[in-house]
């Protein structure tokens, strides 16, 4: 993917900061043609040299760069030669999409299957075993633990699991 349509769109700009963090962003968003070495990336982007090979390692991780290596004849000194590849982006994303709705499905079974409680005055949930283990008192301020309806979550999780089915075109 070229480097223009990587700025253009945020959600790969958003996808390649959450894998290499702000520290490696520079890396991920400034893709060179053809090879480049670890050291080079790091002096054209004026970034610490181990900034860079994290980010390396990172996109590598996550198919989205490959190396070579090169061993000097003489020193023995090896040499990483890296090529970004980010045609394999959208499948990242979509096996991301996918995890996601999982987890979502997961958690909203769980809010299904629990009563919880909840002390106002901390803002701490417990399960209803929790909550008896402690007398239906808060641990931390002795407060009351009121019931806490919960059904407004697990609409919320319905909806965004519906619109994540739809744009996986997944059945449920």
């Amino acid at each position: 993917m070229a480097f223009e349509d990587l700025l253009e769109d945020p959600v790969i700009q958003k996808y390649l900061h959450e894998l290499v963090g702000p520290k490696g962003m520079p890396v991920a968003a400034a893709p060179p043609d053809g090879e480049v070495t670890d050291e080079e990336l790091a002096e054209e982007l004026d970034l610490e040299l181990n900034d860079v090979r994290r980010a390396l390692f990172i996109l590598y991780e996550n198919d989205l760069a490959t190396y070579r290596r090169l061993r000097d004849e003489d020193s023995g000194w090896l040499t990483y030669l890296w090529t970004f590849q980010y045609d394999n982006i959208p499948e990242n994303l979509e096996e991301e999409m996918h995890r996601l709705l999982e987890a979502l499905q997961n958690r909203r079974e769980y809010e299904r299957d629990h009563e919880f409680y909840l002390c106002e005055v901390d803002s701490i949930r417990f399960e209803f075993g929790e909550a008896m283990e402690f007398g239906f008192e808060c641990p931390e301020c002795g407060s009351p633990l009121e019931a806490m309806e919960n059904t407004r979550l697990v609409d919320s999780m319905d909806e965004r699991i519906d619109a994540l089915r739809d744009e996986l075109n997944v059945e449920a």
